[in-house]
């Protein structure tokens, strides 16, 4: 058993990777509703995991779910390779499930529901992300039926 893994543990983690930020996202315990929590920043050294290894710790993480960004025809490009390799040392790092879940226009339609909220530019640059996690992690949770 991994360090990380926790058999009582019972929200599900969502991530929008990004290259220079992560997006990050949380299931309630029943795995109804997800809720965006924070963005990490994302450099090319390992210290963005040592962020996400509290927040899988502080919430008893059972499973991630990472957005797998496809092109619009259903191919995956340089993007989505990447995010399937990163996926695939997550599960490797923390011993949980990791699924990835097609993230196609979750930033678009983040981006659309804030400029009609009025947000300035400034402000939906500060949200997006964990808004986008919290969109593919919702998508997830409703394809599961809450389960």
């Amino acid at each position: 058993m991994s360090l990380f893994q926790n058999t009582n543990a019972t929200r599900i983690l969502g991530l929008d990777l990004g290259q220079r930020r992560v997006g990050v996202a949380i299931s309630d315990e029943l795995g109804w509703t997800a809720q965006g929590i924070t963005v990490i920043q994302r450099d090319e050294s390992s210290s963005w995991l040592s962020r996400l290894d509290e927040l899988i710790h502080q919430y008893e993480i059972k499973a991630i779910v990472v957005g797998l960004p496809r092109n619009m025809d259903g191919s995956i490009g340089f993007r989505g390779e990447a995010c399937k390799q990163t996926a695939k040392e997550l599960e490797e790092r923390y011993g949980l499930p990791v699924h990835l879940w097609d993230e196609r226009l979750s930033t678009t339609a983040v981006e659309r529901t804030l400029i009609s909220a009025d947000l300035s530019r400034k402000k939906r640059k500060k949200v997006i992300d964990q808004m986008a996690a919290s969109w593919i992690l919702q998508g997830y949770l409703d394809a599961q039926g809450g389960k």
